[in-house]
């Protein structure tokens, strides 16, 4: 049994994260200040602290607990939103993750996993965008999650052992779906499902590539110990193009559910399109996503008729 912090459990990735790890009979600790999470979400078993990464009272309740690995996905996670207050952007993406890189090469851990984003990149051409593209990030956001790859690779001279894991637009069950200023899929299914009408911010054109949450957890796990991944840059998408006008008929479909779809003036910081040239990882762990989206849809449509959100 091993011992790892996975940040932000109560929130979307990271209580998916926690959950499998815990299932695999290792001992988890999270840190999240249910800014955005819930604490429903909390897998059974974790060991819980209620507030900010970037607090020193927060990290103090590890209590010089010993990592195997620290893996980081708690923040703020919307690009929009990052405009609201780019200082607390910054902190919480940021800040947060200098103080847990500290705690870990302090107590001995060595090995940090952090959830970058495909909003590093900015604006692309209409390609697969390989980790070696120039980053130019158009939202604060975008910038955040780019300096902390940064501070990361700086760190790796002090003994860290980290891995960027650039992960592109993630959906699936127990995703936020009160939240429409987050998360593509689950701004319009949320839509689809409560009200007489999709509002979408931005062209239908948009396009996106759209990793089902199991696919992502299942690679975040399979790399914590695997070395080749030390000091890697990896994105993580499903390789395919999705534009907003595909993935509203799709949900149309297998919902279906009709709605009106009103188009509105975009969003700050918000890319055209982008989806992920998945090569390096496929040649380097043989990694390759199990879920389209059709599979992917198919299965969140059903938790969410379900689900009290």
């Amino acid at each position: 049994m091993k011992k790892y912090l996975v940040t932000g459990a109560a929130g979307f990735i990271g209580s998916a994260i926690a959950a499998r790890l815990l299932r695999n009979g290792h001992q988890v600790w999270t840190i999240d200040n249910l800014s955005t999470g819930f604490r429903k979400n909390l897998p059974k078993g974790i060991r819980f602290i209620e507030g900010d990464c970037q607090s020193p009272g927060s990290i103090a309740k590890l209590k010089k607990t010993r990592f195997d690995a620290i893996l980081h996905i708690a923040g703020q996670s919307s690009g929009e939103v990052s405009f609201d207050d780019p200082v607390y952007d910054l902190r919480t993406n940021t800040e947060a993750t200098l103080r847990l890189i500290d705690y870990g090469l302090k107590t001995g851990c060595s090995r940090f996993i952090y959830a970058s984003s495909m909003s590093v990149y900015g604006q692309v051409s209409d390609e697969p965008i390989s980790e070696t593209f120039p980053c130019k990030p158009l939202s604060f956001y975008g910038v955040g999650k780019l300096a902390s790859e940064n501070y990361m690779r700086i760190y790796q001279s002090k003994g860290l052992k980290p891995t960027s894991l650039r992960y592109f637009n993630v959906y699936g069950p127990n995703q936020n779906m009160a939240n429409l200023r987050q998360g593509m899929v689950s701004i319009y299914l949320a839509q689809f499902i409560k009200n007489d009408e999709v509002i979408v911010k931005g062209s239908k054109d948009r396009f996106r590539d759209l990793a089902y949450i199991d696919d992502v957890v299942g690679f975040t796990v399979s790399i914590i110990n695997d070395e080749r991944a030390y000091g890697g840059i990896y994105n993580f998408g499903t390789g395919r193009r999705t534009t907003v006008g595909e993935l509203l008929e799709k949900i149309t479909r297998l919902s279906g559910l009709k709605r009106k779809i009103v188009i509105a003036s975009g969003t700050s910081g918000d890319q055209k399109g982008i989806y992920a040239d998945m090569s390096l990882v496929e040649k380097t762990f043989g990694f390759k996503c199990k879920y389209d989206l059709e599979k992917g849809l198919t299965k969140m449509i059903a938790w969410a008729r379900k689900a009290s959100w």
